[in-house]
This record gives C-alpha cells, structure tokens and sequence, in this order.
C-alpha cells in the first residue's frame, strides 16, 4: 500500500511541481516507509514552495535526525520552533524538545 502511496503522489508532484501539497503528501508516503533520504528531499521542496510550513519543518528535521546530519536538524528545528510562536501554536514544542533531546551536544 505505502509503494502505492509513494506512486501516486509521485505522480502529482510530476503534474504539478510546484504545488507544496503534493511534496508534503510524498514526503508523508516516503516518511511512513522510513525512506528518510527521500522524505527528507521531499520536506525541502515543500518549504521551498512554502517556507512558512511548520510541520514540513519539524518532519524535515526528524529525517535528518535519522541520517545524522545533526547540523541541518537543529537548523530545522529552530526554524519550526521559530514558526510555532510566530504561528501561535504550543502543540509542536514537545515534539521539537524530544527532537532537540535527539541530537548530540555540541
């Protein structure tokens, strides 16, 4: 099913590059097959299209946890955490904290 999933918004994303829909939805397809190199590609395009997207961020940052480009993770996590308070949204800052508490001291 997930191979399908992956198809599918592969299909859209080549219809319709610049749609920041369509790079979040394959970048989830990738991300729930653990397809981090790809799913991580796929965050970036969707902040491209769309730098104010939280989530795209902190999902971003979650793959380059599991491909230990540490820098880039933290980069990324200070830019949703920077998102969520100008955004007005708590939830995501427990999920950043874990996150943050992923990546090795400096």
């Amino acid at each position: 099913m997930s191979q399908d999933k992956i198809e599918r918004f592969a299909a859209f994303v080549e219809r319709d590059p610049d749609n920041p829909l369509h790079a979040f939805a394959l970048a989830q397809a990738y991300l729930e097959v653990e397809k981090h190199t790809q799913a991580e590609a796929a965050y970036a395009r969707c902040l491209e299209l769309n730098p104010n997207w939280m989530v795209a961020s902190i999902r971003r940052a979650r793959c380059l946890i599991e491909l230990k480009r540490f820098d880039e993770a933290r980069v990324a996590l200070e830019h949703g955490a920077d998102l969520a308070t100008k955004q007005g949204h708590d939830e995501p800052f427990e999920e950043i904290r874990s996150l943050l508490d992923e990546l090795p001291e400096d």
